[in-house]
């Protein structure tokens, strides 16, 4: 995500980045994303429940 997104993002959820939930530069689907330490990822996830939402989470080492 950009950082005006994740400026927007955090201001609407009234949090912060260490309020994010983690995810590991090593998992292999941010090695996919080419992510770097600190920044957000969008998971878009589908539910049959809760039908489809957008995850945030903050990649750390």
């Amino acid at each position: 995500m950009q950082k005006e997104e994740v400026d927007k993002l955090l201001e609407e959820y009234n949090v912060s980045l260490k309020d994010l939930p983690k995810i590991k530069l090593n998992d292999p689907a941010v090695k996919q994303l080419n992510a770097n330490e600190g920044d957000v990822i969008e998971i878009n996830r589908k539910s049959a429940t809760a039908g489809e939402y957008n995850y945030y989470r903050v990649v750390v080492k």
